[in-house]
């Protein structure tokens, strides 16, 4: 492995050193050589697409995992974490993307477990617990609701703020070493922007952090150095400074391309009939929405986290009850269930796939299977014809595995997302919602899927995409809706698609662009 001196920094501040390490999954080799040196005071980058072995390694580092082979030297000492605990003794957290929360307990009580303030009797001393914990939220401060508070349950918050909570957690510790695996996954603007400023003071009082994200803006604006995973190996390392994204991307993946518009491939919206037509819904989260969508479309869904997007989702496949009318395929639609939904040949992919997308501890044939078993059960179940059906997807998706058979939490973070887009897939859906489904996906699969929506559009199915990245929605989709304080702010497309007009509607300072008479409302 190549490397580079940091500014400022030497040999004699480092902090954490892996020499080779070697993970393996049953027949998968999750890493063949993963070796990094992060120093105190430094915030090194680890990125890599996703089953190329960062949160692996992240896991090994902080004692979930067990090594097969290789070293991890820590401040000159050779060790080996048996469980989190012991790693945590040592001064090293991590802030995984799949939260370590208690759902049960209290924001208090999950951030100080085992952790807890005492009395001077030996009691837990709730009140300096209470007093610390505000403290802790307000390096977040103006950024979450009043829901979040020291006796909060866990379980009752947003995703976002279970995500502030479990960097809390970390932080409490005052860790000598902090991971952030995909921590601002979950996190708006301002609370990324927020989070910074947790991690550029713990760079000033000399902490060793990593810091691993598939967002390129982000790793430029707060890593000093990066180092590359490629297939489960360290393939290089650079100075931020000294470097560019398209140089990254083609460390990761091979080549600087990721999907681009493609306007010559897209269906002339003009010769097609409308798909979707939404007027005037209401519920408890949405404000009076109202648009059309033509057949074969691709329509994206903007604004800040939490407008009422993924609200907008679930209603519409049978999540949510509203008044309103929605027209489907000119068919009035008010579907009490999600197998409404599907009966209409409707397909929902979710974001969070380990809450609302897979099985984590079933195989893989049997996610991929979830929604379509019913298929193969007349008269008796064809098993046979699943298995073979299930490869056939595997082999569209290109999903890195070891066997159909295999437990679907063998697989990287990228190819679990792959199985919960297949098993919709395997439908054929006309009409297909996704809520943020690339989120902590690496930049490879995402061309791959980005790809993969393309030719569904072409095929005739009609697609609404909510993300939490503007770019992706500007780089992906030719109209974006932008939805504010559940109701949509903008119909942005052609020249109105721009980056600012896309801000600008998500702080409600721009007025709905839907003057073209092609996306006009019937």
């Amino acid at each position: 492995m190549s490397t580079h001196q940091t500014d400022g920094l030497s040999m004699e501040n480092l902090c954490l050193k892996t020499i080779e390490i070697q993970k393996r999954f049953g027949g998968v080799r999750a890493l063949i050589d993963g070796s990094i040196e992060v120093r105190e005071g430094e915030v090194l980058a680890l990125v890599g697409s996703n089953g190329s072995g960062k949160s692996t390694l992240a896991k090994i580092i902080t004692g979930v995992l067990d090594q097969d082979y290789g070293q991890i030297n820590y401040f000159d000492q050779q060790v080996k974490f048996s469980n989190p605990m012991t790693a945590q003794k040592a001064g090293i957290m991590a802030v995984h993307q799949d939260l370590s929360l208690v759902p049960s307990l209290t924001v208090a009580q999950n951030i100080w477990l085992a952790n807890e303030p005492l009395t001077k009797a030996g009691f837990i001393d709730n009140q300096a617990m209470h007093t610390a914990t505000n403290k802790l939220l307000d390096l977040f401060e103006n950024t979450f609701q009043a829901s979040l508070h020291p006796e909060a349950i866990v379980s009752t918050l947003p995703p976002d703020e279970k995500q502030i909570v479990e960097i809390l957690k970390a932080v409490s510790r005052d860790p000598k070493l902090i991971i952030f695996d995909e921590a601002t996954a979950s996190l708006d603007s301002n609370q990324v922007n927020c989070l910074f400023k947790v991690i550029k003071q713990l760079k000033q009082d000399k902490k060793a952090l990593v810091f691993i994200s598939h967002r390129m803006d982000e790793i430029f604006r707060i890593a000093d150095r990066a180092v590359v995973l490629r297939n489960g190996r360290t393939v290089g390392e650079t100075l931020i400074s000294a470097t560019n994204e398209k140089a990254i991307v083609k460390m990761m993946v091979g080549s600087e391309g990721i999907f681009e518009k493609d306007s010559a491939a897209l269906v002339d919206l003009s010769q097609v009939g409308t798909a979707l037509v939404v007027e005037n819904v209401e519920n408890a989260k949405l404000k009076g929405v109202s648009f059309s969508i033509k057949k074969g479309e691709l329509v994206g869904i903007g604004g800040l986290r939490g407008q009422g997007q993924s609200a907008l989702l679930h209603t519409l496949f049978g999540n949510e009850p509203f008044t309103g009318q929605i027209l489907l395929f000119n068919k009035a639609i008010n579907f009490k269930h999600p197998k409404d939904a599907m009966g209409e040949n409707v397909a929902f992919i979710p974001g969070d796939r380990a809450t609302e997308g897979l099985l984590m501890i079933r195989s893989i044939l049997e996610n991929l299977h979830l929604p379509n078993w019913r298929k193969y059960a007349k008269p008796l179940l064809n098993l046979n014809q699943a298995k073979i059906d299930a490869k056939k997807a595997s082999q569209q998706l290109n999903l890195v595995m070891d066997s159909l058979e295999s437990p679907i939490s063998n697989l990287s973070g990228g190819n679990a997302q792959k199985v919960v887009i297949g098993k919709w897939l395997l439908r054929n859906p006309s009409f297909l919602l996704l809520d943020d489904p690339t989120k902590g996906v690496d930049v490879g699969t995402k061309a791959e899927f980005y790809q993969l929506l393309k030719e569904l559009t072409l095929s005739g199915t009609t697609i609404l995409f909510y993300s939490s990245d503007d770019q992706e929605l500007l780089d992906l989709c030719p109209r974006v809706l932008v939805m504010q304080d559940g109701s949509i702010k903008a119909d942005l497309y052609d020249e109105f698609l721009t980056e600012e007009n896309l801000i600008a509607a998500s702080m409600g300072a721009h007025e709905t662009v839907s003057n073209n008479e092609e996306y006009a409302h019937a």
